[in-house]
Parts: C-alpha cells; structure tokens; sequence
C-alpha cells in the first residue's frame, strides 16, 4: 500500500501506541490544501516529498526553522490531507498523499509543484 492510499486512521497496533488523525479522502477541501501548500516551508517539504517514493522521517527534511515550528508545518499538513504520518518506531515519517489529492483535485499538485520549479530555477538564475 502506498503512503497516498494509506488508511486515513491508523489502527492501534498495542496498547500506548500512538497513531495520528487524518481526514478521509471525502473530508479534504480544496481551500485546506492551497493553505497547506500556499507556506513556502510547507511547499518545501511537498516538494521533497514528491521526489521520493519512500516514506520520509521528519528529521530527514533541512529546514529553515525551529523544530517545534518544524512539527507545526508537518501538522498543517497532514489535517489539511496533503501528506500521510506515522510511527514507525520512534520516528514519525511522512508520504504524500497523491492519489487522494489527484483523485479529488486532478492536476492540482503537479501544477502547484511544476510552478514551484519554475520558480526557484528562476530564482536561482
């Protein structure tokens, strides 16, 4: 099962464990993810995470700010249901929720992260 196809609750595998809301894919609004999506941070993270197909701890990403602000981002995120989060261990790790985006909002995200390209190939230039 891929992390964008991912069940929207984790069921609880143990006593303590600690699983994560998510919205199902019927409760994602469009206003939801273009604010996830509209903070640059939030916008780095997506990016990164539409490179890869693994599922990413938080502590992979280098971001520019502090890591309660870190947890902050992630969170928006994930209630906004752009991207999938859960234990594994003692890490949390993240997969973009791409099938459901898609699914919802058809080129949506790839327009998004394609103007995100462009502009920080223009920025960079």
């Amino acid at each position: 099962m891929t992390p964008a196809s991912a069940p929207t609750t984790e069921p609880a595998t143990a006593p303590g464990s600690r699983a994560l809301a998510h919205p199902a894919r019927e409760e994602i609004r469009v206003e939801g993810v273009l604010h996830a999506l509209a903070d640059p941070v939030r916008l780095r993270i997506v990016r990164q995470l539409a490179g890869t197909a693994d599922l990413l701890a938080c502590s992979t990403f280098d971001l520019p700010v502090t890591k309660s602000t870190t947890t902050h981002h992630f969170r928006v995120l994930r209630e906004s249901g752009v991207i999938h989060q859960t234990y594994r261990g003692t890490a949390k790790v993240s997969g973009l929720r791409k099938d459901d985006l898609d699914a919802l909002f058809p080129g949506l995200l790839d327009t998004v992260l394609a103007a995100a390209d462009r502009q920080a190939e223009r920025l960079a230039g």
